[in-house]
């Protein structure tokens, strides 16, 4: 069954369960109301939320995003919150057998009352929660109440009760919850709470809606073949890496996935959809859904079936060593088995993945010597990582999704190994964190490279959005609180003198000339990483680069930024992911090339497109029409004296008055012109 077909089936028989059980079910969405815990002021919520996003809806906090907020929001993640619905329940549901409140998502350490009788303790942001509330329901009204405890104290609370044992590197591997709100290297640090998922009332006599809706995905998965397969099989260089479909090799191309932003119930399908099409457009056929983040959205996987791009899902575990006792490993059980069971069905999931670098991790990044973790300690520990990522979890998706691929850690080997380069999936970050050339991949590309990257400042617009003027300039506390890599703004310096420019003209960028010239790099490493890449096919077979997509603007590795529109890096994978051409390296850095200044002229050829020329050889030529959500066809791009490039913007309908408007520059203007500033 084909993509398309298997989603109209899916869709056809849930619309019709829906339609025949809307009487037994309700969705509380109206009427929520949140206050600070020992307070009594209440206000309208919105639901699924969080409690950053409405503190910001009723004024009460500025932007997260702008500025320097994140810092000075942290008091958000220290204090208790509470959110109320009160509800009737109609005679004839009130005369049901059972009667269950299920909560698809808390988030995360939370005690649910009902008229006043406590219900549930919920601790895991990623299980569906069911409570038969029958016999506490009253006839008329009834008063639901959430009472959300803050999560760092919680699991700086449960790591004071291991000692004197220490799990690196942080007191988040306790929390079943997305561990990037815990700040990561592209992400800030909103440690939320809320109602993130929708609530709803099941009323049945024999079978609930939620087990109905579960037998109509069961009825679908049990007719649901994508005939994908994960090949790892012995050969003369050492063990295969890669996906089959109907016995015949996929040759993968796309981009890690992190959450489309910092607060996991903002995105809408339209949102999903955009930057899925992004993907699509730039010629991806696969994402890896990152484990840090979240389990996605229905949506997510709804619109990668139709559109058939490939998910290679984590599961949410990264970066950290998790604890071995019974109440996790159960806590843990029963969120694997509803995700896996939520989202099995969908034709485009096509590996299990049990963790994020945590292999690695443990055995290359010396948390044994920094935790001082000998002996016992370091056995325990480990076992407990055998126990669930190579024990248990294949054995609990097995009961539920049979047949499907799982390994338990990516990558397989850390960077710095030669096994790497052999077997498994590598994620190579001797680019980028080891400051190593991206010439490297000629001598060190793996079987299957699922992360790799190069940074770039996010667009002009993007950095106006969360900074007031006086705030533009690199130095500025705005601009550095938006860079989260350790040694970034170093890095990135360290990357633009070895490709593009000199260390005495660097320091004299404007940030606008900055940001386009990280952009002009990306592109140029991108580019010539995924050539190397896939010219060592069947060698290597994929190349996932690090990351698609931004949870917040930032200076990041993404190629979209926050706001969707693409940086110079989609545009390099757009053309190096192209089936009909063969991709190939620069090995001529543009810091040696001979540059002239440019002069463009324009032409339009019909209501959507136009031409433009340059008088001279142009190289990274940058066109920007100013303020809006649409953008160019291509982008940094290079011109040949007198040779004409076609370009559109979108739906865009081009006119003489619109073409005055355009502004263009080339890398001249930022390494040759005396004044040198982004239009």
């Amino acid at each position: 069954m084909s993509f398309r077909r298997f989603l109209f089936v899916f869709r056809f028989l849930l619309i019709s369960f829906l339609s025949n059980a809307q009487q037994a079910s309700s969705i509380l969405k109206e009427g929520w109301q949140w206050r600070q815990a020992g307070t009594n002021n209440w206000l309208s919520a919105t639901v699924p939320g969080s409690i950053h996003t409405d503190l910001l809806a009723h004024n009460i906090i500025p932007d997260p995003f702008f500025s320097t907020n994140e810092s000075t929001l942290r008091w958000i993640d220290t204090v208790g919150w509470e959110y109320r619905n009160e509800f009737l329940i109609d005679a004839v549901n009130f005369s049901r057998k059972k009667i269950d409140l299920v909560f698809d998502g808390l988030d995360t350490y939370a005690d649910v009352y009902l008229n006043d009788r406590l219900l549930l303790k919920a601790d895991n942001m990623f299980r569906q929660w069911k409570v038969n509330i029958k016999p506490h329901l009253n006839r008329n009204n009834n008063t639901l109440l959430i009472r959300f405890h803050p999560a760092k104290k919680v699991t700086d609370s449960l790591a004071v009760q291991a000692l004197p044992l220490y799990l690196p590197d942080n007191n988040r591997v306790y929390a079943r919850k997305a561990q990037y709100q815990f700040g990561w290297d592209w992400g800030p640090t909103f440690i939320s709470c809320g109602v993130w998922k929708k609530v709803w009332i099941d009323a049945y006599d024999e079978q609930s809606g939620a087990d109905s809706i579960q037998e109509v995905k069961d009825k679908l998965y049990a007719k649901k073949n994508n005939n994908i397969k994960l090949v790892q099989q012995p050969d003369k260089d050492g063990i295969s890496f890669f996906f089959e479909k109907d016995g015949k090799p996929i040759y993968a191309k796309g981009a890690n996935w992190i959450p489309a932003d910092a607060f996991p119930a903002r995105p809408t399908r339209d949102d999903y959809r955009k930057l899925l099409q992004m993907a699509r457009d730039a010629n991806m056929n696969m994402l890896r859904v990152w484990g840090g983040g979240i389990y996605e959205d229905d949506a997510f996987y709804d619109l990668c079936d139709e559109m058939g791009i490939m998910v290679w899902q984590d599961l949410m575990f990264a970066g950290g060593m998790y604890p071995g006792d019974e109440n996790f490993f159960s806590n843990v059980k029963e969120e694997i088995k509803y995700q896996v069971k939520r989202l099995r069905h969908h034709p485009c999931i096509v590996l299990w993945c049990g963790n994020n670098e945590i292999d690695e991790a443990w055995h290359n990044w010396g948390w044994q010597k920094q935790y001082n973790l000998h002996g016992n300690d370091s056995i325990k520990i480990w076992h407990d990582y055998t126990k669930l990522f190579k024990d248990s979890l294949p054995q609990w998706i097995a009961e539920v999704d049979p047949g499907k691929p799982y390994i338990p850690s990516s990558p397989l080997h850390g960077w710095g190994h030669k096994e790497s380069f052999r077997e498994g999936d590598s994620h190579y970050w001797g680019l980028w964190w080891g400051l190593e050339d991206w010439e490297q991949f000629h001598t060190k590309t793996g079987r299957f490279v699922s992360e790799y990257g190069m940074q770039a400042m996010p667009g002009r617009e993007q950095i106006e959005s969360f900074t007031n003027p006086s705030e533009r300039q690199l130095q500025s506390a705005a601009i550095i609180s938006h860079q989260k890599a350790n040694q970034g703004f170093q890095k990135l310096n360290h990357y633009l003198q070895r490709y593009f420019i000199d260390s005495a003209r660097l320091q004299r960028l404007s940030l606008y000339d900055y940001s386009y010239l990280s952009q002009c790099l990306q592109y140029y490493v991108l580019s010539n990483s995924i050539a190397v890449h896939r010219s060592k096919e069947p060698f290597n077979m994929g190349t996932l680069l690090w990351q698609l997509n931004d949870c917040w603007p930032v200076c990041s590795w993404s190629i979209l930024n926050y706001d969707k529109k693409p940086k110079a890096g989609w545009y390099a994978v757009k053309e190096a992911y192209r089936d009909d051409i063969k991709p190939f390296a620069d090995p001529v850095a543009p810091k040696q090339r001979v540059l002239n200044k440019p002069s463009f002229t324009y032409k339009i050829i019909d209501d959507h497109s136009f031409e433009m020329q340059s008088d001279v050889d142009a190289e990274f030529v940058f066109v920007n029409a100013g303020k809006g959500n649409e953008y160019f066809s291509d982008n940094y791009f290079s011109l040949k004296a007198g040779k004409p490039k076609r370009l559109s913007i979108g739906k865009h309908q081009i006119k003489t008055t619109w073409l005055k408007k355009i502004r263009a520059m080339s890398l001249y203007d930022v390494l040759k012109s005396e004044k040198a500033d982004l239009p």
